[in-house]
């Protein structure tokens, strides 16, 4: 056991442990955990680092990181009861709740019986925060027969990820009052779970739309307790649509949530000239981005929804962009117009175009952010590339916003940065009356939280009156 200065960890031998001795230990569940985990073990089995895999393709109650589990009783014996120099013998372990990120569980062991020859068998049991079980079993051990101790300060502190910026957001958002939104079409597992996680945090208040025997038949296949919430029983994806518009213009709705159906059905209902929610700003996508080796969130955008954007165009998605970045806390945003180069090109129109946006937020006509471009990727987000370059700018190295300078540019740098780069992403469409969470029907669970966590803090800013008047 730990001495008083808590600087050591040290054992229980054999004739010192008796029957019915106790020990147990908390731990959160992070994307370190399983990505360790997984480097470890070897074992990058999706059904064992997915959750949202797992629930789609595996047994129930049988789940993403259950393994996990088991490590914390591995934790527990190795360096608690007994403690160093234990010889584990045998675990036996049956599953029986899901394990997602940013659960707290709490492993317990408890000394059933003492065996000849130094042999220790402890009953094993594993609960989430809801008090759920998670895994329990038994375990046999060999206890160590001498006193061990260990200097915490010799243990190794292994780390695969800088900072952990989603479950900050989710940090913050925690304290705020629940939004209303409108969740359209959500028929399957990954969009009806993911709004149903979002009210279960306090996040927002779903109000379901689409075909009420289909949602219910998901929420049953997949174990989603739907409680007393809201269903506005509509045929299909079309209606579900229309209806979640008519909910926002009626003020029953504060958010909008793609659930699972084309973006076209959505943005055709939002974008609608007599019945929609657009405002006097082009509506712009942005990817919010917790990229490993970058050290804050990183905003891209417009990589979904504007092809080919004008100049006029590209002055909204910068606006989009730093009125998302000021909702994230950033003072006064820093955005990069990204381009192959940093100078002024004229055969290269996103240069000219980067010249007049900066030009523009000179004037005013952008506003709340400091501008520059064009910015080439490497300048743009490292200060040595930048240095050596040359480039003298507040912005250059340290962007809080990358403004691409057309759809497939951005599509590409986004999916370079979340599969090369391993980073989490959300994402937000700007520009209606009220923000839209738009992921893809491919997203996983902890995606769409993030997602409509982003769009808690946006939509409470306009309650707040705290947007230019043509969004508000």
């Amino acid at each position: 056991m730990a001495d008083e200065s808590e600087d050591y960890i040290e054992n229980r031998t054999f004739d010192e442990i008796q029957t019915g001795q106790v020990a147990e230990l908390q731990r959160t569940l992070t994307r370190d955990d399983i990505a360790l985990f997984g480097r470890v073990s070897g074992d990058f089995n999706p059904a064992q680092m997915d959750a949202d895999f797992a629930r789609e393709h595996g047994a129930k109650g049988v789940v993403g990181h259950s393994l996990w589990a088991t490590s914390l009783i591995a934790g527990l014996l190795a360096n608690v009861l007994p403690g160093p120099g234990t010889l584990y013998r045998s675990q036996g372990s049956t599953f029986h709740h899901p394990v997602d990120l940013g659960d707290t569980l709490t492993a317990r062991i408890r000394v059933r019986e003492r065996r000849d020859h130094r042999v220790v068998v402890f009953d094993c049991e594993v609960s989430n925060q809801r008090g759920e079980p998670v895994m329990d079993g038994v375990a046999e051990v060999v206890a160590p027969a001498e006193r061990i101790r260990v200097r915490r300060a010799d243990m190794p502190d292994i780390s695969v990820r800088h900072h952990d910026s989603f479950s900050a957001l989710i940090d913050t958002v925690a304290p705020l009052e629940p939004v209303p939104t409108a969740v359209v079409h959500p028929v399957d597992q990954v969009s009806l779970q993911g709004a149903m996680e979002a009210a279960r945090d306090s996040f927002i208040l779903p109000v379901l739309i689409g075909p009420e025997a289909r949602i219910r038949g998901v929420a049953e296949e997949s174990s989603i307790d739907l409680g007393d919430t809201e269903i506005v029983d509509v045929e299909h994806s079309h209606a579900a649509a229309e209806r979640a518009v008519e909910l926002i213009r009626q003020g029953r709705a504060e958010i909008l949530m793609k659930g699972s159906l084309h973006t076209d059905e959505v943005l055709s209902a939002v974008l609608d000239k007599v019945n929609g929610i657009r405002t006097a700003r082009r509506i712009s996508h942005v990817f919010v981005m917790d990229v490993p080796t970058y050290p804050k969130i990183l905003l891209v955008s417009d990589a979904a929804v504007n092809i080919a954007p004008d100049l006029e165009t590209k002055a909204n998605i910068c606006q989009n962009a730093i009125d998302l970045a000021c909702t994230l806390g950033v003072e006064r945003p820093k955005v990069a117009i990204l381009s192959a180069v940093e100078t002024i090109r004229p055969k290269i129109p996103s240069t000219v175009d980067a010249a007049a946006l900066c030009k523009m937020a000179d004037r005013g006509q952008i506003q709340g952010g400091l501008l520059d471009g064009p910015l080439a990727m490497d300048n743009a987000i490292n200060p040595e590339a930048a240095r050596i370059k040359k480039i003298e700018s507040e912005v250059a190295g340290v962007a809080d916003a990358l403004i691409v300078p057309d759809l497939e540019s951005g599509n590409i740098l986004a999916k370079q940065l979340i599969y090369l780069a391993n980073a989490e992403t959300a994402g937000i469409l700007l520009g209606a009356r009220v923000p839209i969470v738009l992921t893809s029907r491919a997203d996983s669970v902890r995606t769409r939280r993030a997602s409509a966590a982003v769009s808690v803090l946006y939509a409470h800013r306009l309650r707040q009156g705290l947007m230019p008047k043509d969004v508000a």
